[in-house]
């Protein structure tokens, strides 16, 4: 259990410059005075700054300046955060200010004329906590560096914004002034995070860029997504019976399965035609990419003995023999198909699934948006019922996930065990291979998994290349939580 901790102070800084450190964006401030290493203290932000915001700070960050500074009140400050100094370096070498400004969110010229009024700059390098409660503090007449806070608050460094190792790179990266290793993706963001507040995909995207980026290590806390309820109805809909909904006509129980088989199918990635849309001598469903595919729903107790032949004729009549025969051919419905049916499934080439099944698929698609591949689950489309086989994609792609998130806990731990800031290929294979895994990989299988992680698409982890791919090496940015 961490150490509580008592806080006393504040030190005033400008709002965006907290708002900076609150969201990761960076770990450093300028005080006005050395801060010694250790010391601890609240956050408060003011509006004071030695230019305007446009020539303070970098374009990228100036949609959050201005968004910060619209709503800020000159009597009082409502304190959020707090902060152990974990460093303060005393700089007055000008020639380094365009690298250190592409890594803060400073200008160039804002370093040039906080070295006008004093002998050094003074950079501080910050670890962040949220406090548990806000606080609100009088600003009137405060012109210290620090001024004392109304009321003592007690905080513990259980929760940080930055995890250490995050931190600790980004460290180094201030003091080396080694430079930006993404600056296009921090552009990205800077657009994404303008688009987020009235965009849900836009703000997952934007979380996605930060992680990888090193500036947050956790996606923002999500509200329950209440546009995927619908899911939780594909099964029940499609057994739906007369008589356990007498309000229904057995037209509109069928209409019912149909819409939302024709959403899920969407939401797994095909692309369904909106010129089949069932009716009386229609076809249910027709999805044209990432293949033909021809469907037909059935809800009710049982699928019908006839339902085989019936998407035959109506698949030829609406799509032509050829392009038919060349469809994958898919039946949604409940219960166990009679042995007719099952017969003409395999005379056809015709997959039976229950509702569930699909309800599965579309849930799996939910928890992991990228699990779903509709060309490997191509292979699972074989003549008659295949919920079984269904499944064991399911299982087996469930499986490949779990990998993935033990091979970045092995990375992780290796790396808070060692101290080291990143690992190559071989010491993690050794480090594998004696974790547990849930599957045996040769060194090169591991690589190519490492390669997949640290793709900037998944970012949950960094890569340094070399030449030869045993010398690569890798650092943790964040978990695959199983959901």
């Amino acid at each position: 259990m961490s150490e509580s901790i008592l806080l006393q102070t504040s030190l005033l800084l400008p709002a965006p410059d907290i708002a900076a450190l609150i969201e990761g964006r960076t770990i450093t401030a300028m005080p006005r005075k050395f801060i010694h290493p250790g010391q601890k203290f609240a956050l408060c932000p003011t509006n004071i700054v030695t230019l305007s915001n446009e020539k303070f700070y970098r374009s990228n960050f100036l949609h959050i300046v201005q968004s910060v500074t619209a709503n800020l009140n000159s009597k009082t400050a409502l304190i959020t955060a707090w902060a152990k100094c974990e460093l303060c370096q005393m700089l007055n070498a000008p020639e380094s200010f365009d690298a250190l400004s592409q890594l803060t969110i400073w200008t160039k010229e804002a370093l040039e004329e906080n070295l006008k009024q004093r002998p050094y700059i003074f950079l501080a390098y910050l670890r962040v906590y949220l406090l548990p409660e806000a606080q609100e503090i009088d600003l009137q007449n405060q012109i210290r560096q620090f001024i004392p806070l109304p009321h003592s608050l007690t905080v513990t460094e259980a929760d940080p914004i930055l995890t250490d190792r995050t931190f600790a790179q980004r460290k180094q990266q201030l003091q080396n002034l080694e430079p930006p290793k993404h600056p296009e993706l921090e552009e990205l963001q800077s657009i994404l995070s303008q688009l987020a507040i009235n965009n849900p995909a836009a703000q997952e995207l934007n979380d996605d860029i930060q992680i990888f980026l090193g500036w947050n290590n956790t996606k923002h806390i999500q509200p329950i997504n209440t546009d995927l309820a619908w899911i939780n109805n594909i099964a029940s809909l499609g057994n739906r019976s007369l008589e356990l909904d007498e309000k229904k006509s057995n037209y509109q129980a069928g209409t019912d399965f149909e819409n939302i088989t024709r959403q899920s199918l969407d939401f797994l990635g095909f692309k369904v035609e909106d010129a089949f849309k069932g009716g009386a001598g229609g076809l249910d469903l027709f999805c044209s990419k990432p293949y033909p595919l021809v469907c037909e729903c059935k809800a009710g107790k049982l699928i019908p003995s006839h339902t085989v032949q019936e998407l035959i004729k109506l698949g030829g009549m609406h799509l032509g023999a050829d392009k038919f025969l060349h469809s994958a051919k898919l039946i949604i419905g409940p219960g166990n198909p009679s042995t007719d049916t099952l017969k003409a499934a395999q005379q056809w080439k015709v997959s039976i699934i229950n509702a569930m099944t699909l309800q599965k698929l579309v849930e799996l698609k939910a928890k992991y948006p990228g699990a779903i591949n509709l060309i490997e689950l191509k292979q699972y489309l074989e003549p008659g019922q295949i919920d079984d086989k269904i499944d064991e994609y399911i299982a087996q792609t469930e499986q490949q996930i779990k990998l993935r998130s033990h091979v970045i806990q092995v990375l992780k731990n290796y790396l808070e065990l060692t101290k080291y800031d990143r690992a190559g290929v071989e010491a993690l294979h050794a480090a594998y291979m004696t974790s547990y895994p849930p599957t045996s990989l040769e060194s090169r299988q591991l690589h190519e998994i490492l390669i997949e992680l640290s793709s900037p698409l998944t970012g949950y982890l960094g890569r340094i290349k070399s030449n030869d791919w045993r010398s690569d090496r890798f650092y943790y940015l964040r978990d695959l939580p199983l959901n």
